[in-house]
Order: structure tokens, then C-alpha cells, then sequence
């Protein structure tokens, strides 16, 4: 039997270069790379295309196109997993500022619905005690997901500008900057922000940002198929793993590896009335995604 061809949107990390090198054969599959460097890139096209069979996807963006009935289902796989409360920073030349502070301030944000921000709003309200309406929220992309509209009191930043400049310049009181501090002169708003990582995964999973997401027709049709990318994306992340990766040893496989963290951010995006209802971690999956372990 041939090998089924399978065009996928997939970023270089150390649980996923090991797929992207041929580290790990397949009687079943050939991955078809998009040439996307930034994998959220592709976010857009696969939602409103469906133009990939399998992908990564950020976790907010797939309860969207859940609710908008797009044709994908959940796999469970980790794909992006890590703390969110490091993303957070202010720039503290204009004044020291505190998480239970940032009523009536500005905090930029790349998208309302940004999984990364959808996330530090929820650890900004159960940890610090912030009502998220007295936010001034300034957004500078759309979301993801066309049929979903923004609240009408976000506010969107001027084209051209940029979040990190305007948080130097005063413009902005904080920002969800990602990953990294994208200027020397910021810092990070959440104090110990390690410890109150920990206190968060321990009562709510450890924050998944991406996970895979296959072609329902394909789930459908070929489970042998999906089967296979399972076990594959699974030796990827061991390889690293073994490698001394610690992002990659974290990441979780498998529906009840998964649970924790897919109800926390459920319950976060009902509250943020980012989806219509709550959903049970079970209708993410279909009979063939569900029962993968």
C-alpha cells in the first residue's frame, strides 16, 4: 500500500525536528511540510481553508472552530505546552505596577483570543484578583477564527505600530509579550512568576498553547492513518526527551493526560464568553482521536 501524503503545518521545535529529519519511519504517512516558518502563521489558513490535513493548532483557536463547526477534530497531542505567567511585562522606568493593578490600565495583547493572552487573563483573575472588564485591552490582529467577532470594548492599535514600542514609550502599561522580554528595559509583572507557575499547573494542569488537530474526513476514513501520526509525533517528543529537552519531557499524550489542562481552558474561554458553552473534553475528539493513549 502506498503511503497516504499528508499536507501539514507543523513549527521546528526539539519534540518535532525529530519528524521534520526522518527520525522516525512510517510504513503509513509522508508529512508534506507547509514552508511556514512561524507555525501561528498558518493558524488563519487552516481555520478558514481548511487548507492542511494535519496540524498544530492553537488550543483557543481550535474551541473556536469547534464552535463554528469547522471540519477538524482534536488529536491528543501536545504539540506547545509551557507556563504562561513569564509573558506578562511592563516596563518599569514609568513606575512600578502590580497584577492586581492593571485596572484602568492599558495592556496590549497581539489578538484578543490569542491562546497565550487567553490564558494570562484567567491566571490574572483566579490568582490576583483582577476584574478583567476594568482592563483596558488594546489588540493589534484579528482573531483567527472569521466568524468570531471581538468585544466591542477592545480597542484596536494604530497599523504600524508596535506593542513592544508603545510599552517603552508609555503608550501601553503592559503587555503579553510571548516567550521572551523583547527589550532589555522590560520585566516581568508577575513576581516569582516560576512559583506561581507552579502553584497554577498543580491545580489546573500545565497550560497547553498547541495541540495536533487531523482532517475529520481523515479521522473518519483512515484511523489507521491517524494512529500512525499519533505514534510518531509521540517517538518525536521521547527522542527529545531523552535528549535532556525538559519542554518536550512535559509535553502530555493521550485524552486523560490532556484533561486537566483542556477543562481548565475551557471553563477560561466560557468565562471569557470566548466559545458559546462549555464543552466536555470528550466531544473535542471523535471515536478514533478519543481512544488514542
Amino acid at each position: 500500500m502506498s503511503k497516504v501524503n499528508l499536507f501539514t503545518l507543523l513549527g521546528s521545535y526539539p519534540n518535532t525536528l525529530p519528524i521534520k529529519e526522518g527520525k522516525v519511519p512510517s510504513d503509513l504517512v509522508e508529512f508534506e511540510f507547509a514552508d511556514v516558518k512561524v507555525a501561528n502563521k498558518g493558524f488563519k489558513p487552516l481555520v478558514r481553508e481548511a487548507k492542511f490535513d494535519v496540524g498544530e493548532l492553537a488550543i483557543v483557536t481550535f474551541l473556536q472552530a469547534k464552535a463554528f463547526n469547522k471540519p477538524y477534530v482534536l488529536m491528543p497531542v501536545s504539540v506547545v505546552a509551557r507556563s504562561q505567567h513569564h509573558t506578562l511585562a511592563y516596563n518599569p522606568e514609568r513606575g512600578e505596577l502590580t497584577p492586581g493593578g492593571l485596572a484602568g490600565k492599558r495592556v496590549g495583547i497581539r489578538a484578543y483570543s490569542v491562546t497565550t493572552g487567553v490564558w494570562v487573563r484567567g491566571v490574572l483573575k483566579e490568582q490576583y484578583g483582577l476584574d478583567l472588564d476594568k482592563v483596558h485591552w488594546v489588540t493589534f490582529e484579528d482573531p483567527h477564527v472569521a466568524e468570531y467577532t471581538d468585544p466591542p470594548t477592545m480597542e484596536r492599535a494604530p497599523a504600524g505600530k508596535d506593542m513592544a514600542q508603545m510599552l517603552l514609550d508609555g503608550e501601553l502599561d503592559a503587555a503579553v509579550v510571548g516567550d521572551k522580554l523583547p527589550d532589555p528595559k522590560l520585566r516581568m509583572l508577575i513576581p516569582d512568576s516560576e512559583k506561581a507557575a507552579a502553584d497554577w499547573a498543580e491545580k489546573h494542569g500545565n497550560p497547553i498553547n498547541h495541540m495536533l488537530v487531523v482532517r475529520s474526513e481523515l479521522s473518519r476514513t483512515r484511523p489507521d492513518v491517524v494512529r500512525d501520526v499519533f505514534r510518531i509525533f509521540k517517538e518525536s517528543r521521547d527522542i527529545a526527551a531523552r535528549a535532556g529537552d525538559k519542554r518536550a519531557a512535559q509535553l502530555q499524550f493521550g485524552l486523560e493526560a490532556n484533561r486537566l489542562a483542556l477543562e481548565s481552558i475551557i471553563d477560561i474561554c466560557v468565562d471569557q464568553k470566548l466559545i458559546p458553552r462549555r464543552y466536555n473534553v470528550e466531544e473535542l475528539f471523535d471515536d478514533t482521536t478519543r481512544s488514542l493513549a
